[in-house]
């Protein structure tokens, strides 16, 4: 006879849990006191927030389940912001809550939150777990529910009676999960590849669009072998950035609102626009009817609700990314009729690369550009969100899929850091490096706590200009410059991290950018470096000015 607590651990350990991301309270104590023992390593975060979005950052990084785990009530509230940023993004993760007894559920008794119906609308699945002998199946059942089909989060609740009662059927369960109503699709109809293999040898200027679809399911090989075999440029969505290297012939870069110009004039021009694992996401779209006007849309996605939802399809094709381009490059011909196409293409790259104002200033882009420079991609970076993300987006070069981490859907502030110690658990052979903004890193500060107490050689790039960067750039541009609140006042984030005992370096001289840079990379825990950059630096918009921008952000001229 073993407790439910005990039959929990050993079912993450057979699902290949190796790492916990969490932070003890009362419901919760019977399942601490069992890791206590237990040969999963378990991370202690000053927040819970934190612990969901290292979760997610790991499960980004290794392509595994993260899991991450809180107490009941505020402790499990605090993990629904994690949950819904990997819910948008589409990431396997697994939140354990505790919850009170199931004698008290409904009663209003201390630390007692609904956070099945809390988190209905932001997660794949999730589970009230009432009975001890139910644990096994229903943890297999959410790792399988979170990693198959479109991943997302599943969460387990956990009524601290249910995992102090003994379990009465010893027998774990079975090594294969079926679920009625479940049954994602992986292969694409072969009737529906003829029809975009048809359109694709008949197309004059096709163009991949590739979104994060196809990091998740594992497809940047396959990617970048098709778009090579049909000779077919390839934009990608925030999300898919290092789907295909960001230095190859045929990489456009990001597309949409803050991508590059050659990705969105190609966009406009393309006969063929060939959606891969993306979702015509407002952010890459404007308005819906002014993307890719002239072209005829294949679009490949694993989840069936995502085709047409936003922009009508001329051949959809439900299937995992990878599965489908397998199919596809197994049966294509090489494509003769697309030279005269990237010769303009390349035109536009040459005339139009994302640029910035390169002077004797301290400027965020050129941060961004040594540190490409210096780890040349072979690192983890992860983002906060705001300027900082669309300057690291748009600056470094991504050359491989699963080492460029940020929230995408959701974009949520402070999710950076706590992703990026997550990372490092996922890749401990890799440099991981955060880029923030001096707003979103004070949204989850505290986990210096958590790197200084692990010693985890995160490096933090902050790219300080006492802003909320992205928020006053519209302001800026719209708003007179009435800046209503964004103004930030300055912070000595070296001395905050000093106190926690993390080294740091402040920066205000272009000069001295590439060997503080350096100092960070080779220190072996974790480093702040504070780079003081000229304030009102923007991220130029690189699609039409004016009326297109405000239907983009919702925003009308005066």
């Amino acid at each position: 006879m073993k407790t439910g607590a005990r039959t929990l651990i050993e079912a993450l350990q057979r699902e290949g849990v190796d790492t916990i991301f969490g932070y003890p309270g009362g419901a919760v104590l019977p399942i601490y006191d069992e890791l206590y023992d237990s040969s999963i390593r378990h991370i202690l975060v000053r927040h819970e927030q934190a612990a969901a979005h290292a979760a997610d950052g790991y499960a980004r990084a290794s392509g595994r389940v993260g899991v991450c785990l809180a107490t009941s009530g505020p402790g499990a509230c605090n993990l629904v912001t994690g949950i819904a940023t990997a819910y948008m993004d589409s990431i396997p993760v697994v939140a354990l809550t505790g919850q009170v007894p199931t004698g008290l559920l409904g009663n209003d008794a201390f630390q007692e939150s609904d956070i099945t119906g809390i988190t209905m609308p932001v997660t794949k699945h999730n589970y009230l777990v009432k009975s001890a002998d139910d644990l096994d199946r229903m943890v297999q059942e959410a790792f399988y529910i979170a990693r198959t089909g479109r991943p997302g989060p599943v969460l387990l609740d956990l009524p601290k009676d249910v995992t102090t009662s003994m379990v009465k059927s010893a027998k774990p369960a079975s090594g294969t999960v079926s679920l009625r109503g479940y049954q994602p699709t992986y292969e694409g109809h072969v009737r529906q590849i003829d029809k975009a293999l048809a359109l694709i040898a008949g197309a004059e200027r096709p163009l991949i669009y590739a979104g994060g679809g196809v990091v998740l399911s594992g497809a940047s090989a396959e990617l970048l072998l098709f778009a090579e075999t049909a000779a077919i440029p390839v934009t990608t969505t925030l999300m898919g950035l290092g789907a295909v290297p960001g230095d190859h012939p045929l990489s456009l870069g990001m597309l949409g609102m803050h991508g590059t110009q050659s990705a969105n004039y190609a966009v406009t021009e393309c006969d063929l626009l060939i959606a891969v694992g993306a979702r015509f996401d407002d952010r890459v779209t404007g308005k819906i009817e002014t993307f890719a006007p002239n072209a005829g849309v294949i679009h490949i996605d694993i989840d069936p609700a995502e085709i047409g939802k936003n922009k009508t399809v001329d051949v959809p094709i439900v299937g995992d990314v990878k599965a489908v381009l397998q199919a596809l490059i197994s049966r294509m011909q090489k494509h003769g009729n697309t030279a005269a196409w990237m010769n303009r293409i390349n035109a536009w790259k040459a005339q139009c690369p994302p640029g910035y104002r390169d002077d004797d200033h301290l400027r965020p882009q050129y941060v961004v550009r040594e540190l490409s420079d210096i780890l040349k991609g072979e690192a983890v970076v992860v983002s906060e969100v705001g300027q900082n993300q669309m300057w690291t987006a748009l600056h470094y070069c991504f050359k491989k899929p699963r080492t460029w981490i940020t929230s995408g859907g959701l974009g949520t502030m402070g999710y950076g850091f706590p992703a990026a110690i997550g990372a490092h658990y996922a890749r401990p052979d890799l440099p991981v490096v955060d880029v923030a903004g001096d707003g979103s890193i004070q949204m989850n500060i505290q986990e210096l706590g958590t790197v200084a107490h692990y010693k985890i050689p995160v490096k933090i790039v902050i790219l300080n200009n006492m802003y909320l960067g992205m928020v006053r750039q519209w302001q800026e541009l719209f708003y007179d410059r009435r800046y209503s609140y964004t103004e930030l006042p300055p912070v000595d984030f070296v001395r905050i991290a000093n106190a926690y005992g993390v080294d740091g370096l402040m920066v205000d001289e272009k000069a001295d950018v590439r060997e503080a840079l350096e100092t960070a990379l080779a220190t072996d825990g974790p480093f702040v470096l504070d780079f003081r950059v000229e304030r009102e630096e923007n991220v130029y918009p690189m699609v039409p000015a004016g009326a297109a921008i405000n239907e983009m952000i919702g925003v009308r001229q005066k």
